[in-house]
């Protein structure tokens, strides 16, 4: 039996001591490391908590976190006690794992952890390489706070993927796949048909799914699949329509197959944040059957509700900060869109970094053109990062806009507002790390001009999603 451990310093020493493909250098890794006969005996060993609690189940490249932010906050509005599961955290590990807001106590996060020891070393002492990693050890973790905090429902986001993923042994109500384009692809495949195909792998027979999927490869893999696996499939612009009623005050109608939706406000920052609402709101028709009352007071209120930070998240104003997280050409695109439709400045500064096993040199050329000034960095608290001069090197090759290079965020924070003019717009974006490195910061410095709530701590309560 493992040493019990005491602190909640050693619960997380323990845990970001696991094999992390999160901070793993893409190439270190493959397909054949993420298999699910090791998720499947870590869950027995822990009493298969997965098997006692239904889900809804998440899966796409892009908007899947906001999609179930906006889900969890629905099922909370209609009564049900929900645990919400995301990943990666911002600042803290416990953020993944919520219970109406409620992350775990750093006493209660222990408690979980030293439950799972015992398991953990045996699967470990296995001769057929059964290691449970990380996001395993996290996933397991979530069921378990989920039903120690008797949740009705969990809301799951898949970590990459889908088909082979931890969270794919969940039993849902309904799945939704949001839109799919290239990202992971070391991974998940090099063309949309293949990434679609993964993202395909949540859906369950018998289990509606709702799909987001606009791509016409993306779209015809979604009806292959669901055709093959008897899934009642709901498409958007097939099955599922919306459309601005008033744009101004950003609320929509939605037609699904079940019904016609109206005065439903898109809280979110975004074009595509609309498109996602469409989704979430088909998803709660999908869930009639299932004693969710989800009337359309109650989805109103649900969405009204929903805050997800570090997804267009406005921080500062004088000069303007947006914080965004977009990493794949489908996320940049609906960042570029959104700044030039809701947002005014006299000049524009991007602080950008980047994973390594993402396109950086794709999302430099689109994002280039639309700024005056460039500011390289690294995130310092994760391997995977792409050096500053890399990425201004290779811009100087495209363009000739000045790139300025920060050795790390903070000083490339402090350069961008020596930079900064009141009427300008400072974007910080690249990945979630950058951002989850910076957000503090931030925050703390632009305080006095700005009301954006924080990350809720695991004692507060709060509609905010982390």
């Amino acid at each position: 039996m493992s040493q019990p451990l005491d602190t909640y310093e050693q619960a997380i020493e323990f845990l970001f001591g696991r094999i992390n493909y999160e901070r793993t250098q893409p190439d270190a890794y493959s397909t054949a490391d993420f298999k699910l006969d090791r998720m499947r005996h870590l869950l027995e060993a822990a009493g298969n908590p997965h098997q006692q609690l239904p889900a809804v189940h998440v899966a796409g490249t892009k908007g899947k976190g906001s999609t179930c932010a906006m889900l969890a906050s629905l099922l909370r509005a209609a009564g049900k006690r929900t645990g919400l599961y995301i990943s990666p955290h911002l600042v803290r590990f416990e953020e993944r794992m919520t219970v109406d807001g409620v992350s775990p106590s750093p006493t209660e996060l222990v408690a979980l952890v030293n439950r799972l020891l015992g398991p953990i070393a045996e699967m470990d002492r296995s001769p057929v390489r059964m290691h449970p990693t990380y996001f395993e050890i996290a996933t397991v973790l979530a069921w378990r706070y989920f039903l120690d905090r008797q949740a009705d429902v969990a809301v799951l986001e898949t970590g990459l993927g889908g088909r082979l993923d931890s969270t794919n042994l969940c039993h849902p109500w309904v799945t939704v796949i949001t839109n799919v384009s290239r990202d992971h692809t070391h991974i998940l495949g090099s063309t949309v048909r293949e990434i679609a195909f993964e993202k395909a792998g949540i859906m369950k027979p018998g289990v509606p799914c709702v799909s987001g999927c606009l791509h016409v490869d993306a779209r015809q893999v979604m009806l292959d699949v669901a055709a093959e696996r008897g899934v009642p499939l709901w498409q958007l612009e097939r099955d599922v329509h919306w459309r601005w009623q008033d744009r101004e005050r950003r609320m929509i109608a939605v037609d699904t197959p079940a019904r016609s939706w109206s005065e439903l406000p898109v809280t979110l920052r975004g074009e595509h944040q609309a498109a996602n609402t469409a989704l979430v709101v088909a998803a709660a028709d999908c869930l009639s059957t299932r004693d969710v009352p989800l009337s359309p007071e109650t989805v109103r209120a649900g969405l009204q509700a929903v805050h997800w930070p570090a997804r267009i998240e406005v921080v500062g104003e004088s000069p303007t900060v947006i914080l965004d997280a977009a990493h794949n050409w489908e996320s940049t695109r609906a960042l570029l869109q959104t700044l030039s439709t809701d947002f005014r400045a006299r000049r524009k500064l991007l602080i950008f970094a980047c994973s390594r096993d993402k396109d950086h040199r794709g999302l430099l050329r689109q994002l280039t053109p639309h700024f005056d000034s460039l500011i390289f960095t690294r995130f310092q608290d994760n391997p995977r990062s792409v050096s500053p001069d890399e990425l201004g090197s290779f811009v100087e090759t495209i363009s000739e806009i000045r790139a300025h290079r920060a050795a790390d965020p903070y000083s490339a924070w402090k350069l961008a507002r020596r930079l900064a003019h009141a009427d300008d717009l400072i974007v910080i974006t690249g990945s979630l790390f950058l951002v989850a490195e910076l957000r503090e910061l931030v925050l703390e410095t632009c305080r006095p001009g700005i009301d954006s709530p924080p990350v809720p701590t695991p004692e507060t309560p709060s509609h905010a999603v982390p």
